[in-house]
């Protein structure tokens, strides 16, 4: 039977669906409300589809599908399906470490451990932890709160019936509470293990209260050894509490999600809150292979965190809505509040990942991380071409005097300085941003025309739109002006203007595109500023000496080429003077400073 004809018969049902090549290898799975609509979207005229997708329709031979009770089902479905079959097409979980767990073993007194391999022998597991410092933290937490065992010894009431154990030296130190010789019964050790339970959990508070009514009631029954260990345990507990509350502790049982992306490779972080406690914080980098939205790369990874973390909180806080819907869950957008500080706490903790596979790109592979950031602007101003070559202008002026421009180049999102250029402003008087913006970039282009040198695929305007403006008139003199992008960069909030739009454009202020565009705009500025102070100090320099009858500019040029400055020209002495600019010349600058006549 042809594809199109399964199409055609499948149910209008949730269910899971997966395209096959000619070979029989599962290249996309997928999930859907309604598998009928969603699969034959994909065969819809081709001019509908990107460009990936269209490509991957061509590779087609086959198709299976699965129905299910529940789109909530068909997630997970969907989620076990990539992971086992890793399709050529789905967004790639690009995740190879192994995370690790706190682990309470299923045994008699059961001990409590880190380990990153998880296996089906009814013990319980805590995490995954990304941080494997804070998992650490904790079981030092509870090794202060609990005496729990650490041996590997296998007990059984039989053998500790029979004495067949030795006291350790961890119960000599008060580590241990000694089971294996029968000092505590196996109904309190499994109390102490309850109570680990559920400070993995998230049930920090609810433990410092119940240690704090133990520690009242012990003193009231004047047993003050006791009381003091309860009081121990619940110090403990608040100062791991104070250091992990964030949020107001009325708020409970909430999930936080959040995205960073950078053009298919999109950054994610989760945050589950109990009792206004982070008890866990994880990230990960999804990497999408065909054009998904970053709804779709959100339902993804949630499906994700539902496999290692359980179902989702009723209450779940998101940058935007996820597609699909999960059932019994509410989404959260906050625009203020204690929620917007855990979802911005969630977007830094996704940025740093993001910061990090990017510093580590940029010192291993830089032609790759440079590659990726050439993309990143090209998609990011909807470029025809790759920007390998930019330039920015920008002008400098204080109170009209000595006003310049520069021009800084960068090629492969890297400077060139071999290409940066200067220009003194020739036909504008005073102080005329626009003007001077229009003259510099017409010199600039009308020489490349005349050399025959290739334009850049990208120019930036430092200033706004009206600098941008006069920049575009020049180019459309010289008949460029459809040949080359150009934006403005306004300073004050960083906005992209582009030609023809109305509004600004606002770059994430993370982003590698925003990043290189203030990169070469502050390059600009400071070799401006650069080339402008030094105009405005010989000037001051040639203004003081010319002031001297008598002193030409070839003697001040020898004078201040042999002596540096000014002021040690001032404190030269007649005969230092003379062995530079002759006897007749050195008298007059030698009085000229010395008794201010000639």
């Amino acid at each position: 039977m042809d594809v199109r004809e399964k199409v055609s018969l499948l149910p209008h049902t949730p269910g899971v669906y997966r395209f096959l090549d000619s070979e029989g290898t599962v290249i996309y799975v997928g999930k859907a409300k309604d598998l009928h609509r969603r699969v034959s979207q994909y065969f819809r005229p081709p001019e509908s589809l990107d460009r990936k997708t269209r490509l991957m329709v061509t590779k087609i031979s086959d198709m299976m599908f699965a129905v299910v009770d529940t789109e909530q089902d068909a997630l997970l479905l969907e989620n076990n399906l990539i992971k086992k079959l890793q399709p050529r097409y789905n967004i790639l979980l690009k995740d190879s470490k192994t995370y690790p767990w706190i682990v309470i073993k299923k045994e008699p007194f059961p001990r409590v451990m880190i380990t990153r391999r998880l296996t089906k022998d009814g013990s319980r597991y805590f995490g995954p932890y990304s941080s494997a410092a804070h998992a650490h933290a904790l079981l030092d937490l509870i090794a202060q709160l609990y005496q729990l065992r650490t041996c590997k010894l296998r007990l059984s009431e039989e053998a500790i019936a029979q004495g067949k154990f030795k006291v350790c030296l961890n119960a000599h130190l008060g580590r241990c509470s000694a089971p294996c010789v029968g000092s505590i019964g196996k109904e309190e050790y499994e109390r102490m293990i309850a109570a680990v339970e559920k400070l993995l959990g998230g049930g920090a508070r609810s433990l410092i209260k119940e240690n704090r009514e133990l520690m009242m009631a012990a003193s009231g029954r004047m047993e003050y050894e006791q009381a003091q260990v309860y009081k121990e345990r619940m110090q403990l507990l608040e100062n791991h509490y104070a250091k992990s509350a964030i949020v107001n502790q009325a708020m409970n049982d909430i999930d936080v999600f959040s995205v960073e992306s950078e053009g298919a490779e999109h950054f994610c972080n989760f945050m589950r809150i109990r009792e206004g406690s982070v008890v866990q914080s994880f990230n990960m980098e999804l990497e999408a292979r065909l054009e998904e939205s970053q709804e779709a790369v959100l339902e993804t990874f949630m499906a994700e965190m539902m496999s290692h973390f359980g179902p989702l909180s009723r209450e779940v806080v998101v940058p935007f809505v996820p597609q699909g819907s999960f059932e019994g869950v509410s989404f959260v957008v906050p625009q203020r509040g204690d929620k917007l500080e855990l979802l911005r706490l969630s977007r830094k903790n996704a940025g740093a990942l993001k910061a990090e596979k990017y510093r580590h790109e940029e010192r291993v592979n830089p032609d790759e991380y440079n590659r990726k950031v050439m993309e990143s602007l090209q998609r990011d101003l909807g470029m025809m071409y790759l920007p390998q070559h930019i330039e920015c202008f920008d002008n400098s002026n204080i109170q009209g005097t000595n006003p310049v421009a520069s021009c800084v180049v960068f090629r492969d999102a890297r400077p060139s300085k071999k290409d940066y250029r200067h220009f003194k402003i020739k036909t504008v008087v005073g102080a005329n941003d626009y003007a001077s913006m229009k003259e510099v970039v017409n010199r600039r282009y009308s020489r490349l025309l005349a050399e025959g040198e290739p334009l850049p695929q990208l120019i930036v305007i430092d200033g706004g739109r009206g600098q941008l403006h006069f920049a575009l008139e020049a180019l459309h003199e010289l008949g460029i002006a459809d040949k080359v992008c150009v934006v403005g960069l306004a300073k004050r909030l960083e906005e992209v203007i582009r030609p023809g739009d109305p509004y600004p454009l606002f770059l994430d202020k993370n982003s590698s595109s925003l990043k290189v565009l203030m990169q070469i705009r502050d390059e600009a500025h400071r070799f401006g500023i650069t080339f402008h102070r030094n105009l405005r100090s010989k000037g001051q320099i040639g203004s003081q000496l010319a002031e001297i009858p008598g002193v030409g500019e070839k003697t001040a040029t020898r004078l201040l080429g042999h002596f540096g400055s000014v002021k040690r020209i001032r404190q030269a002495s007649l005969q230092e003077l003379e062995s530079v600019a002759g006897k007749t010349m050195a008298a007059r600058v030698y009085n000229y400073f010395n008794e201010g006549t000639v």
